[in-house]
């Protein structure tokens, strides 16, 4: 089961892979579903895993020292899967959006929005920002759905007063 000899000598790395190979197939199937993929993540495993095989000092986590290197190898294969370079015959023109308005607009409405009362503010933050439908808003704020709807007019009401007031 182990990179030992019955007698207790530590395998070479060969004689590791020739005694083990089966089992560690086994392991990299079940991490890629085609099995032409198994044998290459194997093989990719098995390589990364010559350089270190004398680092490793206790032999038995051989096998979890290779499972681990056929886990980051298979991340590492997928990584870059998602990453594929796309030929085109031009560049798309390209704009970086100014948000230095936008910006503006959110620093404006946080102003602004300290005028309403905090029962106010959280009947908007839930239906606005949080985009709650009435029900969800009510239940959330232990009030009732018409409560909800009159708060929400009245907060906008002077939400819009108080934008006019500060862009006439």
């Amino acid at each position: 089961m182990h990179p030992l000899t019955d007698h207790g000598q530590v395998l070479d790395f060969e004689d590791y892979v020739r005694t083990r190979h089966a089992t560690l197939l086994r392991r990299a199937r079940r991490l890629v579903a085609d099995p032409l993929d198994a044998q290459d993540l194997l093989q990719t495993a098995l390589a990364r895993t010559y350089r270190h095989w004398d680092g490793i000092t206790n032999k038995q986590l051989a096998d979890a020292y290779l499972r681990r290197v056929m886990i980051n190898t298979r991340t590492e294969w997928w990584r870059a899967s998602k990453v594929k370079a796309v030929p085109v015959e031009y560049l798309p023109d390209t704009s970086i959006e100014d948000s230095t308005e936008q910006h503006a607009n959110r620093a404006l409405l946080m102003d602004i929005i300290k005028v309403l009362s905090v029962k106010q503010r959280s009947v908007v933050a839930l239906r606005h920002w949080e985009q709650m439908t009435t029900e969800e808003t009510a239940a959330a704020l232990g009030m009732s759905v018409g409560t909800v709807k009159s708060t929400l007019h009245r907060a906008l009401a002077r939400l819009r007063e108080e934008l006019q007031r500060s862009y006439p």
